[in-house]
């Protein structure tokens, strides 16, 4: 492990996923001294995976959640477009669109009534996004017609990244103008002294702040320094396919999966959610069902070699939502985790917010009410919701 002699530092973030990375490039770009302190590598964890599926929820029940992913997708291309401006690396960011199939007359009443919704929230006279029906067999070049007998929904605020290169964007950034140091696992946090603890003997680094961000092994320091356990790990699973002449071509979402064609020549379809697991490691079985069930709703993929298969465990709050903001009982000690499978889309708006909590500026965006740790701590509750 490299040493960290040119500290203290104003915040070191444990983990060099996408919020932590993100929480460290806007940390820096607001003036503080940072450190990323990473347990293995950048990317070891689920940010590392392949499917880069950036989805909007559906424009119904609107909520304070909705509207902040939906604030975060809207800005994406700008912020993808400054990283790469700021870096010269490209992050394989592209408004692909999404397709999803309707199988049932209900259905299609059902996104009729989303579709007259997605004009309230979604602006599209302002922004361009639009959420719109088409009629059965349209798009049949690339979603198979038996697939949606009752038309498809076709949707434009939907988006892609390489999730491997966005990472390695970022971890440039926080490279040439912070610290990041690999192999450095955060074990606890001595608030009083400005200490942040590591394994093995290594450090102490000095540090006025740290903020936990380390995937779903999160929830593990996060108990540790809190009592509470507010969250666990969920396999999934993904593949990567050759996918030459299919870079234009938008996301399918069908039978529970995604089917994501990228600038570099591949096509990822992704992923399984398993709550029982017992290591990170790809399944042979899980890799042969998703390529069955996605070939049989996209049979443009039949045939195509199979590059990687990819699996990793996310990190999930009891409470579903993000856990974002400062942690009980500390001054100086916050936490980012528990995206899910969100986090690409939010993480550079999550960055934002907490980072004008720790330095007490006004946000751009207001966090909603459910990603703050009032929402996720206090035992009695989280055993009710369980």
């Amino acid at each position: 492990m490299a040493q960290t002699s040119d500290g203290p530092f104003d915040v070191a973030i444990a983990g060099a996923g996408i919020f932590g990375l993100s929480v460290a490039h806007a940390a820096i770009r607001a003036g503080l001294k940072v450190v990323v302190l990473e347990a293995d590598r950048v990317g070891a964890g689920s940010s590392g995976g392949l499917l880069g599926a950036l989805m909007p929820h559906m424009p119904a029940r609107w909520n304070p959640k909705k509207e902040f992913q939906f604030q975060a997708l809207s800005g994406l291309e700008a912020h993808i477009g400054q990283l790469e401006a700021e870096t010269g690396l490209a992050c394989g960011y592209r408004r692909c669109g999404r397709i999803l199939p309707l199988t049932t007359r209900d259905k299609l009443e059902h996104h009729l009534e989303r579709a007259e919704e997605s004009k309230l929230r979604w602006h599209p006279e302002e922004t361009g996004f639009s959420y719109q029906v088409e009629a059965a067999g349209s798009r049949s070049d690339w979603l198979a017609p038996e697939a949606a007998p009752f038309g498809i929904v076709y949707e434009t605020l939907a988006a892609r990244i390489s999730p491997r290169a966005y990472l390695a964007a970022l971890a440039a950034y926080v490279r040439r103008n912070g610290t990041l140091i690999e192999g450095a696992e955060v074990t606890g946090f001595d608030e009083a002294a400005g200490r942040v603890l590591l394994s093995g003997g290594a450090g102490p680094v000095a540090a006025g702040g740290l903020v936990i961000s380390g995937g779903f092994q999160a929830f593990d320091l996060i108990e540790t320094l809190t009592g509470e356990r507010i969250g666990r790990g969920e396999k999934g699973q993904a593949l990567l396919l050759e996918g030459a002449d299919l870079a234009g071509k938008p996301a399918i979402y069908c039978d529970g999966l995604y089917v994501v064609p990228h600038d570099d020549g591949t096509v990822a379809i992704g992923s399984t959610s398993d709550r029982e697991f017992t290591d990170n490691t790809p399944s042979p079985e899980r890799s042969n069902e998703l390529l069955r069930r996605a070939t049989t709703f996209c049979p443009q993929l039949a045939g195509r070699a199979v590059i990687s298969q990819w699996a990793g465990i996310r990190p999930r709050c009891h409470k579903r939502d993000p856990l974002i903001g400062r942690l009980p009982g500390f001054d100086t000690l916050y936490a980012a985790t528990g995206g899910f499978k969100i986090s690409f889309g939010i993480a550079h708006l999550v960055a934002d917010c907490l980072v004008a909590d720790i330095t007490g500026r006004d946000p751009a965006h207001s966090l909603p009410a459910t990603f703050r740790p009032d929402n996720h701590f206090g035992v009695a509750r989280l055993e009710a919701d369980r």
